[in-house]
């Protein structure tokens, strides 16, 4: 299998001001002349690290890397003010053109394909090509997923622990943010860490060791809850269903879906119906990988799709 491409430092890391008091963080890597790619992260507002630019060959991807509104290290952080997909749509845009890139291939994961969609749906002319990962729709049955009959029955241990933290089972996400948005602190705080909890346990699902990452500073457990928060409690700023209803929209490019059979965090079942969705589109389900990029199947399956793209689209896109 194949493995990350070796780490290189970003050519330039800047904010950009894209409006409403937001500055989102931004590095650029690789050959200035190269293949332009956009890496949108998931979430929303899990925030890019550097293992992300190593998905592209350096020598032939000029890779953008950007942490959205309220992200990793834009400011300000888990702003939830004039922040929705809309204005993640619109950052994207005015990133493009702050670099001067006529196009850009859009490599995304989880909710970041989301975005991805929403953009190239928007934008179809300013993207060459698409990854995309674990797909994740914003659809009702994607949170019911997550959030009631289905992940549940997978993990019913974890799944009793995060639901008793609850008064209803059934409006968690309304709790949640009431919670994580009122004055008790402390009722807060016992909000995100439940959340926290049962998302790495839905998330590290396929892998054998779990998540053995350290509990992050409250601050930012606190700031990525209401992120999420805030996203899923406006079902995240889209109509039902709008993005594969939407998706004659998207450009006729090279479209390459990726997703983890055991992928408990986005079913298959939403990378499934975007392929059909899509005509032209490939599908690769990886019948033992989960929902992670870091996960050597998905790593390898990556890595091929961004290699595959460059021979597509040509050496300039």
């Amino acid at each position: 299998m194949r493995t990350l491409y070796p780490l290189i430092e970003a050519r330039t890391r800047d904010w950009l001001d894209v409006g409403d008091g937001h500055h989102i963080c931004f590095e650029d890597a690789g050959p200035i002349d190269g293949v332009p790619v956009v890496f949108l992260h998931g979430g929303p507002g899990s925030g890019c690290k550097p293992p992300h630019r190593q998905f592209f060959d350096p020598a032939r991807y000029r890779s953008v890397l950007f942490d959205q509104r309220g992200a990793g290290l834009s400011r300000p952080f888990a702003g939830c003010d004039a922040n929705t997909t809309q204005h993640l749509v619109a950052d994207i845009e005015r990133l493009r053109e702050h670099l001067n890139i006529p196009a850009w291939v859009v490599f995304a994961g989880s909710w970041g394909v989301a975005l991805g969609l929403a953009y190239a749906q928007a934008h179809p002319s300013r993207v060459l090509g698409m990854v995309l990962r674990g797909s994740f729709l914003a659809r009702q049955c994607d949170l019911e997923w997550f959030l009631a009959d289905g992940a549940g029955r997978m993990l019913p241990r974890a799944w009793a622990d995060f639901s008793a933290a609850f008064v209803s089972p059934t409006s968690i996400i309304d709790e949640m943010h009431r919670r994580v948005f009122g004055d008790d602190k402390h009722a807060a705080l016992a909000a995100a860490r439940a959340w926290g909890r049962w998302s790495g346990e839905v998330v590290c699902f396929s892998m054998d060791h779990g998540d053995t990452d350290p509990e992050p500073p409250v601050d930012i457990l606190l700031g990525k809850a209401r992120l999420e928060m805030h996203y899923a409690k406006h079902r995240y700023f889209l109509r039902e269903n709008e993005l594969l209803t939407h998706a004659h929209l998207l450009p006729r490019v090279p479209i390459h879906i990726v997703h983890g059979q055991r992928d408990l965090t986005c079913t298959p079942a939403a990378s499934w119906a975007l392929h059909q969705a899509v005509p032209g589109s490939t599908l690769e389900i990886l019948r033992t990988a989960g929902h992670l990029s870091g996960e050597p199947l998905m790593t390898d399956a990556l890595l091929r799709a961004a290699d595959r793209m460059l021979e597509q689209i040509g050496p300039r896109g």
